[in-house]
């Protein structure tokens, strides 16, 4: 099987390589949207305080939703293709960052808040200046966590024509070709433990 393997990836190479960077591609947009979007709505939470609740319960539903599920919702919205998948991950990727953010804020030192107060920094200084950069290795954590989980989601929108190694998957589980599955499985989770790694350092 090893040699068929082999075999299987000289020839299909190319398909590979360019599913690998569609993978990547959906991964990394859907995951920068829910950067952009999760550390914000962390960081308004940490100032309304009121909102935290409601804002944590909202997204933690996305993680209850199937994928399968959600991507069948997404369809009739907007299409198949790329932009429901990113939309998909985007909303999977929403809660590890928007609680990692909140709790990594939240849970800085109060003295040093203060000190940072008595020197005369206001609100958006001591945001920006002392509570985001203590909290940055917890926000990197929830990051990290969001990255790993829309590795894994991306190979599913293989099955709304969004591309990615779900492609090998899915063919090769429909056709009953065992190299074709490890083709698109095995990149999929070196991609993933590399981000991990990434993220990780």
């Amino acid at each position: 099987m090893n040699t068929n393997f082999l075999e299987f990836l000289m020839s299909h190479g190319a398909e590979l390589f360019e599913q690998l960077w569609e993978h990547i591609y959906l991964t990394l947009s859907g995951l920068l949207l829910s950067i952009l979007v999760g550390v914000s709505l962390g960081m308004l939470m940490t100032r309304y305080r009121k909102i935290s609740s409601p804002v944590l319960g909202v997204v933690s539903v996305f993680q209850t939703i199937p994928s399968i599920a959600l991507l069948g919702i997404l369809l009739p919205l907007v299409g198949i293709g790329a932009i429901p998948a990113i939309i998909a991950l985007f909303l999977y990727g929403l809660l590890p960052i928007v609680r990692n953010t909140f709790t990594g804020i939240d849970k800085v030192d109060a003295a040093i808040v203060e000190a940072a107060r008595g020197m005369g920094m206001t609100n958006s200084q001591i945001l920006q200046q002392v509570t985001l950069p203590l909290a940055l290795p917890v926000i990197f954590a929830g990051i990290r966590t969001a990255a790993v989980i829309n590795v894994g989601i991306a190979t599913l929108c293989a099955l709304i024509a969004a591309g990615g190694l779900g492609e090998f998957i899915f063919r090769g589980i429909a056709l009953n070709n065992t190299q074709m599955i490890l083709a698109g499985a095995l990149p999929a989770a070196l991609l993933a433990l590399l981000m991990d790694l990434l993220f990780g350092l």
